[in-house]
């Protein structure tokens, strides 16, 4: 199995942390999507990651192959049983990637880490002061009435637990960290999330990533261990997506 995407995407994260609770064997292209080449496009026509090729089967969005995943391979549980539970644990999961993912990785990580390194643009400070004043405390404010005064959303760690706590690693590289006395849930949650050993090992791959070159990425983690794909769909040169940021 395959998995097309940068191992510092939340979105990638979360597809890779399901994998490794399902215990299955995969293989990582860990490029950016602005520097997908035209087969990138083909298997993902928003130039978004992650793509999952499986065989003859590829999808991308992350939602779609996490569903796949929990109904292709049976074993580890990624969603809860009851039909209420499982339609709170996807709410949970698309509010991550839609809320939390337009304010830390387009607020913030995007802002104050990709527009420097792929565009050579400089940071949209007024977006950020409000991302930091306005969008990010009441996006935790609202989590803090949602999530558990202790353990995960559903028992065992899940889609929505992985979801949630995905984009708080993004926020970090960005320099933002929930205020444990403000929303004590939240950092507890993410903090015992995060310290999973499944995030914790795809963690040491990323923080490789993020300090070597988009040139000598492959080689530093190889070098560290991750299993990557013979070839990639990666260029050298970025090119934007279709999709407004």
């Amino acid at each position: 199995m395959t998995i097309i995407g940068s191992f510092v995407s939340p979105y990638v994260r979360k597809v890779l942390a399901c994998l490794e609770l399902k215990g299955l064997d995969y293989a990582v292209d860990p490029i950016t999507p602005f520097f997908g080449n035209d087969e990138f496009t083909r298997l993902s026509p928003l130039r978004r990651i992650p793509v999952l090729i499986d065989g003859d089967f590829h999808a991308s969005d992350s939602t779609v192959i996490c569903a796949y995943l929990d109904e292709a391979y049976v074993g580890y549980a990624l969603l809860p049983e009851g039909p209420q539970d499982r339609a709170r644990a996807r709410w949970l999961e698309e509010y991550a990637d839609t809320r939390l993912g337009d304010v830390f990785i387009w607020g913030l990580f995007y802002q104050k880490v990709v527009r420097r390194l792929v565009w050579s643009e400089a940071t949209d400070e007024p977006r950020v002061a409000k991302t930091l004043s306005e969008d990010a405390p009441a996006a935790l404010d609202y989590l803090e009435g949602e999530l558990p005064k202790s353990g995960y959303m559903f028992g065992p760690l899940g889609l929505a637990d992985v979801a949630i706590a995905s984009f708080f690693v993004n926020a970090r590289y960005a320099g933002f960290e929930p205020d444990p006395a403000r929303w004590p849930n939240v950092a507890r949650f993410v903090g015992e999330v995060l310290a999973e050993p499944v995030l914790q090992k795809l963690m040491r791959f990323e923080a490789i990533q993020m300090n070597a070159t988009i040139q000598g990425r492959r080689q530093a983690l190889e070098q560290a261990g991750a299993k990557l794909t013979e070839t990639t769909w990666g260029t050298r040169e970025p090119r934007r997506g279709v999709m407004a940021l």
